[in-house]
C-alpha cells in the first residue's frame, strides 16, 4: 500500500478506510464524505494498437473520461480503457484499488484531470480496495510525475 510510503516520506495525508466491496469512486465519495470532485479514481489507457506502458490516468469521480479529448491532448490517435482483467494484470493491483501512489517506479506516464488541480487536497486509493489517502494535490504531483491534462 501508498500508505507506507507516505509516512516514510513524512508526506502529510490522511487514511479513509471504508467497505471494501465498494468499488466505485462515486461510492467512495458519498461514504467518506468527500465531494466527488475531490475523489479521483484511476483509469488505465492505452494506446490503440497497444504499445509500451499504458496511461494511469486521474479522474474526479464526477466524470467520465472522453477518450478522443485525451489522445488529441497527448497528441496520439487512438486511445482504448484496459479491460479489468488486463489492467488487474498490467498494474499487479485489483480494480477498485488501483493507485498511482502504489505504483511509483514501475514505469506508468500518470496524467491527473486538469479540473483536480483546482483543489488543495484530493482522495485518491492507497493501493488496496478500501483503502483511500487524502492528500495535497501538489504532492500527488510531485510523488506521481503527474502531468495535468485535459481528459474530459
Amino acid at each position: 500500500m501508498a500508505i507506507r510510503m507516505l509516512e516514510q516520506k513524512r508526506v502529510p495525508h490522511e487514511v479513509f478506510a471504508f467497505d471494501d466491496a465498494i468499488r466505485s469512486a462515486q461510492e467512495v465519495a458519498h461514504v467518506t464524505g468527500i465531494p466527488p470532485g475531490q475523489v479521483l479514481k484511476t483509469l488505465v489507457v492505452e494506446q490503440e494498437p497497444p504499445k509500451g506502458k499504458p496511461f494511469l490516468v486521474m479522474m474526479p469521480a464526477e466524470f467520465e473520461i472522453d477518450l478522443k479529448v485525451l489522445a488529441s491532448s497527448l497528441g496520439v490517435k487512438k486511445l482504448g480503457m484496459a479491460s479489468h482483467r488486463d489492467a488487474e494484470k498490467y498494474t499487479g493491483l485489483q480494480v477498485g484499488g488501483i493507485s498511482a501512489l502504489a505504483l511509483i517506479g514501475k514505469g506508468f506516464p500518470v496524467l491527473l484531470e486538469e479540473t483536480a488541480t483546482l483543489f488543495d487536497e484530493v482522495l485518491v486509493s492507497a493501493g488496496q480496495r478500501g483503502y483511500d489517502v487524502r492528500l495535497s494535490v501538489a504532492d500527488l504531483i510531485s510523488l506521481t510525475g503527474a502531468k495535468p491534462i485535459r481528459a474530459c
